[in-house]
This record gives C-alpha cells, structure tokens and sequence, in this order.
C-alpha cells in the first residue's frame, strides 16, 4: 500500500537516523574496545596558533582521547589554558584526557604543583618521557634513578595519581650486556610504577608484544608508530612491517588501557582509519 507523507518522513528519519549511528560507531570503532587517542606532542606548533582548530581535526578522524604536555614543565605547552577552560575546549570537541606527560624537572622541582593541575585536569596518569639519566649509565646510575622515581612516585600515589614511565634515550641505554629498561622494570615498584610503551623503539630491538608477554600487568599505556623493516623509517600505524594484530592482543592480556597516535597529521589520519578497521 502506498505510504502517506507523514509515514514517509519517519522512515526517511529513521534510515538517515541509522546512517549516521553506524557511521559515528565505525568512527568510534577500535582495538581491544578502548578509544583511539592522540599524543599533542607532534602538534604542538599549531595547537599554539589554533587550539581548537586542531583538537575538532584530530576528533573529526575518530580520535575521541588526547594525551596532553604538562604547561608547567613543557614550554611548547606554557600557553594552554587554565584547566576549567581547557577542559571545556576539550569537551566541546568530543575529546577526554586522562593521562599527561611531565618532565623529570617538574618533578623533581615543582611535583606539587604539577599534581595540583593534573587533579584539576581530572588526569590520572602522570607519565615521563624519560628519567634523563646518562647515554651510558653504570648500574649504580640505574639504581640512583629508579630509586628517585620510586620516591616520586610514591607521592603521585599518595595523591591518588598513578605515575607512569615512557622508554626514550636514557632508557634504550645498556649496562653490562643488560638493558637499562629491563633493570628498571625489575627495580621500580610495580604498586607505584606503570610503563607507556614507544613502539619506535623497535628499531632499537624493542618489540612491544615481547613486554606485554613477560611482564604483565606492568604496562597500561602505548605510543602508536609505524616501522618499516626494510627501509628503517617510521611510517604511519598500519603501515610497514609492525604486527598490530599480535601487538594488541598482547596488549590486551598485559592490561594495557590507553593508547595514543604519536605521529604528525597525515600520519596520525591514516593510523587512526587502520585502527578503526583493525578488529582484535
């Protein structure tokens, strides 16, 4: 029987209104069931010109999670706004936060005041790129900077923050035929320390689905890069040589709970569409 214009309208509404319900789930669609997140740290130069602008490109590509710089250790990020306004820029563009990088300065100088912003912020995640110790430390070097950090650490948690520790330079160091990264996950509290693991340490060796098997539960976080193999170059997530299958599905039996996109835009667009269509 021929539909009256009323009847056709609600299906026409209902169609469209399904359309775009399966459009926003594929664009919210991602491993492991957690949000697809992004790093500012490649952005920072146009977050500086355009804060929003930049926030609403990263949403529009399915990112829904971003990683922030702490304003009071990283200059680059010195003039985000205060954290009532940030965090409403950041809800304006459909975008959480729930994990910051700080120096190892800040902590050392102004701990206090970067967990003052951080509850603010309503982060809970306090990670440092690196404990900035030598290129070629000795073992008492290793164990003077865990101990440190252990002690950071410990008021993070009092504080109800979890601190966590990024693998960069000082990390990627050996002592003795050992890594330093392997010394510090045995030397570091596990009660008070997560790890956030850098997949473009692979071209150091590091292979992140190796971690997550041997030491489970101590990483809850990921920066996301590409790797090819064959011409040794970062590409963008989805390219190169990278198991992501086998990555994920370590991770999600190490108990990983966050990742973030690390790569300038082009990059970060073309890894945020693999993830969405990456089932694991």
């Amino acid at each position: 029987m021929p539909m009256s214009r009323r009847e056709f309208i609600r299906a026409s509404g209902v169609a469209v209104a399904g359309a775009l319900a399966s459009r926003d789930a594929s664009i919210g669609a991602s491993p492991l069931g957690l949000l697809i997140g992004s790093q500012t740290w490649p952005h920072r130069e146009a977050m500086k010109q355009d804060l929003p602008g930049v926030l609403k490109q990263l949403a529009s590509l399915g990112i829904r999670e971003v990683e922030l710089c702490s304003p009071i250790g990283y200059e680059d990020f010195a003039g985000l706004p205060r954290p009532a306004e940030l965090k409403r820029v950041l809800s304006d563009c459909g975008l959480g936060c729930v994990s910051a990088h700080f120096t190892m300065r800040e902590l050392r100088e102004t701990h206090s005041a970067s967990i003052a912003w951080a509850k603010e912020m309503g982060i809970s995640q306090m990670i440092t790129a690196t404990l900035g110790g030598p290129e070629q430390p000795t073992l008492d070097d290793v164990k003077r900077a865990a101990h440190e950090y252990n002690e950071i650490a410990s008021v993070s948690a009092a504080a109800g923050l979890q601190q966590g520790l990024h693998n960069e330079r000082f990390e990627v160091s050996s002592v003795g035929g050992m890594r330093t990264y392997d010394l510090l996950l045995e030397l570091l509290d596990p009660k008070l320390v997560q790890f956030q693991f850098q997949m473009s340490t692979i071209r150091h060796g590091f292979v992140a689905a190796d971690y997550f098997t041997g030491y489970p539960g101590r990483f809850y976080s990921m920066h996301l890069q590409g790797w090819d193999a064959e011409t040794k170059t970062i590409v963008a997530v989805g390219k190169g040589s990278i198991d992501w299958k086998g990555t994920f599905a370590a991770a999600k039996r190490a108990g990983v709970r966050n990742y973030y996109l690390e790569q300038d835009m082009e990059m970060t667009r073309d890894g945020a569409a693999f993830l969405q269509s990456l089932d694991v």
